[in-house]
């Protein structure tokens, strides 16, 4: 148990920086879509989508190397030529999207807004340099250095944001006689975003710079390729999550049956009403923080494979927990989208619960993935992402003339559905763990029948009140449920053992 104990502490902590930053961050939503109209809010969302697949090609796997290697090779070594690689790249890389970001900007219908991608190359770049540090800090197991540092990058950055957009702007605006609209120029536009994110980043690597003290820079040829062999199929796991969770931004843009303006518009409220699925991706981007560490230094214990099923059962568990935290009080978390002022962001809340269960599966799949890394079957894991991004693809461009980003949901589930399947079926192949998978498809389908019942009631009445008190009820319908069917596993969590031995 002290293994799970462990995790649970790390992620806890990674988590507390996570929900805080997060929710840090997500008060930018309403603020920016207040400011602009879905068009521009639909740019913004697209620039970020490009860094996030720049992100994958500028890291091309090294992450993941750096936590694998660090078990058979002295860790100061691992991280100095992982660094030294890194460093090299991100040169190169931001040189070969510099030079032709004019054309780029034409390309995005930015119109001739080529600093916008100058912004996002240097964002990308200085997050690039900060990701083998962060991940030091993951493998020396400290947890509240790393959420101080990613709390603060967040902080920096909304705090920037409304220094820009709520004290210069409406200063600028109003002629006031004030030093503050010296600091807004409107020909910027949307681009503070940017520059505000871009300082965060730059303020990120000063804060690591005790990791980044004992680097040397150094390139072992032998020790490269094998890492480098181990990494390359990971570019193209990375590349194809990146395509499955951002592509669609772009093939909105260019598939939706309307002008450019109306497409942008689609592509806007989508992308707000994507982010109500933020508990889910939270929980799981907050999982694998401590997870992928503690997944390669458990895989040489006897009973990893008995502690791996127990994780993914808990997994499940939470994830339902955070589908019904959001489904059943839709009403209230669409307010974090801007509704009052833009109430054209509330047309996209009938496929929130469909990417909600999307990301279930995406999260499911994240744990089963452990199976191709541990026996160094990378190149599976890639054949599989990319068969997931066809999907992603295929569905996309067939169905958005017709469904618009209704289209975008249907593929997101589709294709993390086959993912988590082909994963399944092929890990029971290579690297068999006995997970719960009843309890875990029972978890599911409960939580999702609850919010079909709720969805029902709430078509029914127009009471909020009403509404929402039945949402609290039918989450501790399913806390109850759980309570009762794992009561021998929670028996071994101290603080609920003395609530069960006392019953």
């Amino acid at each position: 148990m002290s293994g799970i104990k462990q995790l649970a502490n790390q992620t806890a902590w990674y988590g507390l920086s996570n929900i805080i930053g997060r929710f840090i961050n997500y008060l930018l939503t309403p603020i920016l879509t207040s400011i602009y109209a879905p068009a521009a809010f639909g740019d913004i969302s697209l620039l970020f989508a490009i860094a996030a697949f720049l992100n994958i090609i500028y890291t091309y796997g090294m992450e993941t190397s750096y936590f694998r290697f660090n078990q058979i090779q002295d860790e100061n070594k691992v991280f100095n030529n992982a660094f030294s690689s890194l460093l090299l790249t991100t040169l190169l890389f931001s040189t070969l999207l510099i030079v032709p970001s004019n054309n780029i900007a034409t390309y995005l219908s930015l119109n001739g807004h080529n600093e916008y991608i100058l912004y996002v190359v240097g964002i990308v770049g200085l997050d690039t340099l900060s990701v083998l540090p962060f991940s030091k800090l993951r493998h020396e197991g400290r947890p509240r250095k790393f959420a101080f540092i990613k709390i603060s990058n967040i902080l920096i950055n909304v705090l920037l944001v409304i220094f820009f957009l709520q004290i210069c702007k409406p200063a600028y605006e109003r002629g006031d006689d004030t030093v503050w609209k010296q600091f807004y120029d409107p020909n910027i536009g949307i681009g503070y975003v940017f520059i505000s994110q871009l300082v965060a980043s730059g303020c990120t690597i000063l804060l690591l710079v005790n990791e980044l003290k004992s680097y040397r820079f150094d390139i072992d040829k032998k020790l490269f390729k094998e890492i480098f062999i181990y990494s390359s199929p990971l570019i193209i796991v990375g590349f194809g999550g990146m395509i499955n969770e951002t592509i669609d931004r772009f093939m909105i843009i260019q598939r939706f049956n309307g002008s450019v303006e109306a497409a942008k518009a689609a592509n806007g409220i989508y992308s707000a009403n994507n982010k109500l699925a933020i508990l889910i991706v939270i929980f799981i981007q907050t999982f694998r923080m401590g997870a992928e560490p503690f997944f390669f230094k458990t895989s040489a214990k006897e009973d990893a494979k008995i502690t791996y099923a127990r994780i993914m059962n808990l997994f499940v568990i939470a994830c339902c927990c955070c589908f019904l935290g959001v489904v059943l009080f839709l009403d209230v978390w669409k307010y974090f989208m801007g509704v009052k002022n833009n109430p054209s962001y509330a047309e996209g809340l009938y496929i929130v619960p469909v990417l909600m269960v999307s990301k279930i599966f995406l999260g499911i799949y994240y744990n089963l993935s452990i199976w191709y890394k541990l026996t160094n079957k990378n190149t599976i894991g890639a054949v599989i992402t990319m068969i997931g991004a066809g999907v992603t693809i295929l569905i996309n461009y067939l169905f958005i003339p017709s469904l618009g980003y209704l289209a975008c949901a249907i593929a997101n589930i589709s294709c993390y559905g086959i993912m988590m399947l082909m994963s399944y079926w092929l890990g029971n192949k290579y690297y068999s763990i006995p997970y719960h998978w009843m309890k875990s498809l029972g978890y599911m389908v409960s939580s999702y029948l609850l919010y079909l019942a709720h969805h029902f009631y709430r078509a029914q009445s127009s009471d909020l009140f009403m509404i929402h008190l039945m949402g609290v009820a039918l989450s501790m319908v399913f806390i109850v449920i759980v309570l009762v069917l794992e009561k021998q596993e929670f028996k071994k969590i101290p603080y609920l053992q003395k609530i069960y031995f006392n019953n």
